[in-house]
C-alpha cells in the first residue's frame, strides 16, 4: 500500500470508503467535514493506495498537546492485513518528531472490532468520559 496525502480527486472514493466502513453520521457530512480539514493542516490527512484505487484513510491533527485521530477506515475487502496498522504507524511517524506526547482517539461504543484492533496496536481505554458540543449542524 502507498500512503499518500489526500488530493481533492479522491473525495468520491473517500466517501464511499467511510460508507463501506460505517464510518458517517447523519450530523456529520463528509463533503464538509473534508472541506474544513482541508482549510487546517491538509498535509495531516493520509490516504492508502493499492494499484491507485482508495483502501484506506486516516485525518488526524496536532494541536500541541495531543494528537487526535479522525475517519480510521480500510475497506472491509482489506481488512485483517495490516492496513490499518500502516495508516496509524504513518501518524505516529509524522507526529513524533513534533514533540506529540500522546495520540487520543474516539471509538464509538457500538464498534468493538475498532476497539479490539487499537488495542492490538497498543492503545488503552482512558478513564475519561468523551464530551462534544455541536456548534454547527451539518
Amino acid at each position: 500500500m502507498k500512503i499518500t496525502v489526500y488530493k481533492p480527486e479522491y473525495e468520491t472514493a473517500v466517501i464511499a470508503l467511510w460508507q463501506r466502513c460505517n464510518l458517517t453520521r447523519p450530523q456529520n457530512n463528509p463533503q464538509k467535514d473534508i472541506a474544513r480539514k482541508l482549510q487546517v493542516n491538509p498535509e495531516l490527512f493520509l490516504v492508502g493506495l493499492i494499484d491507485g484505487k482508495v483502501v484506506a484513510t486516516v485525518m488526524y491533527g496536532y494541536d500541541g498537546h495531543r494528537a487526535w485521530v479522525n475517519y480510521l477506515g480500510v475497506d472491509p475487502a482489506q481488512q485483517k492485513r495490516g492496513l490499518g496498522r500502516q495508516m496509524m504507524d504513518a501518524v505516529e511517524k509524522k507526529v513524533r518528531p513534533l514533540g506529540c506526547p500522546k495520540i487520543n482517539l474516539q471509538v464509538r461504543k457500538d464498534n468493538p472490532d475498532a476497539l479490539n484492533f487499537y488495542h492490538k496496536i497498543g492503545y488503552k481505554t482512558d478513564e475519561v468520559f468523551s464530551m462534544g458540543k455541536r456548534l454547527v449542524e451539518d
